[in-house]
């Protein structure tokens, strides 16, 4: 009837309105200090005023890992193949860094945010926020807290050549999926090994 199609109608829209505000909520929480949503997916999306991230790799950079679920396959990315920025946090909570690449044909972007990273300092099992996306797409998963992921920072050392970057070298480790962000499906990360530049800005 014209009523019962009515009302499928407004459930529909409501179903993607809630989408919609559950998105930009999400994006919302990521600019905050709690941690507890995706991070910004690239350098345009750090917090204006904030320093620069430190762009390149250094010589040694690197990002290994296994993705599994709706996206698959062996990542292995050097320093020639493979996109750093690594910048403090909010507030000066942490550092992230975002790694980027391609897998096969697909562009896919790691974002590691680790609160409790201090400059110059290694760190064990810091608590970690991770968010996985890929690019050109608007699709991306993310921890959306810290309670499932963890880093093991083992180098967080200052290059003398450029004052207020450090070459940043460690594993991730996740003991549950990344949930897609308004969506249905998941991914799974085997440990990953990295090595980055992270910009800590004047001491």
């Amino acid at each position: 009837s014209s009523a019962a199609s009515d009302v499928y109608k407004r459930q529909t829209l409501q179903g993607i309105g809630k989408k919609i505000a559950l998105a930009g909520l999400i994006f919302g929480l990521a600019l905050s200090a709690c941690g507890k949503a995706p991070e910004p997916a690239a350098g345009n999306g750090f917090l204006p005023g904030a320093p620069a991230p430190a762009k390149g790799c250094g010589e040694n950079g690197y990002l290994e890992t296994t993705i599994y679920g709706v996206l698959e396959g062996s990542i292995q990315w050097s320093a020639g193949s493979l996109d750093c920025e690594g910048m403090p946090r909010p507030a000066n909570e942490g550092a992230r860094l975002r790694f980027a690449g391609l897998a096969d044909d697909i562009r896919i972007a790691f974002i590691i945010a680790i609160p409790g990273l201090e400059r110059g300092a290694p760190g064990t099992e810091l608590p970690s926020n991770v968010t996985v996306i890929e690019e050109g797409s608007g699709r991306f998963f993310s921890t959306a807290g810290q309670e499932n992921c963890w880093s093991d920072i083992e180098k967080n050392a200052p290059l003398p050549e450029t004052p207020g970057t450090f070459s940043v070298v460690g594993t991730l480790y996740c003991i549950a999926p990344l949930i897609e962000v308004n969506g249905d499906s998941s991914v799974s990360l085997q440990e990953m090994k990295f090595a980055g530049l992270l910009d800590w800005g004047d001491a």
